[in-house]
C-alpha cells in the first residue's frame, strides 16, 4: 500500500517565513531520471497543478505530481540548517542508496 508523503512542521514553517502562499506558490517536491544515482529530486517554489496531490498546514503547500508520487511513498520532506547551509530534504524510504549530496537516490 503506497502512502503518501509527509511534511514536518519544520517545513512548513520555513515556507512560511519565505512567503511561499502569500505570492501564491506552493513547494513542488518532484522526481526526474538523473543525477549521480539514477533519479534526483527537483525542488522549487511552483503554482500547484491539476494533478497534484497537495499536503497543507500552517496556510502553506507542499505538491507532488502523479508521476513523481510513486517514488515519495511513505517519504518525510523536511527542512534542515546546518553549518553547511540550508535546504529542504527528503527521508525516502524507497531510496536503495544515495549520494552525498542527498539530492540524487537509486531505488
Amino acid at each position: 500500500m503506497q502512502l503518501p508523503p509527509t511534511v514536518t512542521p519544520r517545513a512548513f514553517e520555513r515556507l512560511s517565513e519565505i512567503g511561499a502562499s502569500a505570492d501564491g506558490k506552493a513547494l513542488r517536491i518532484a522526481v526526474e531520471g538523473g543525477g549521480c544515482s539514477g533519479f534526483q529530486y527537483e525542488i522549487k517554489l511552483d503554482e500547484p497543478a491539476e494533478d497534484d496531490l497537495v499536503l497543507e498546514g500552517q496556510g502553506e503547500q507542499v505538491v507532488v505530481d502523479s508521476v513523481s508520487l510513486p517514488f515519495l511513498s511513505n517519504a518525510v520532506i523536511d527542512f534542515s540548517e546546518e553549518l553547511i547551509g540550508a535546504r529542504f530534504v527528503i527521508e525516502n524510504p524507497n531510496a536503495t542508496s544515495s549520494c552525498g549530496c542527498g539530492t540524487s537516490f537509486s531505488m
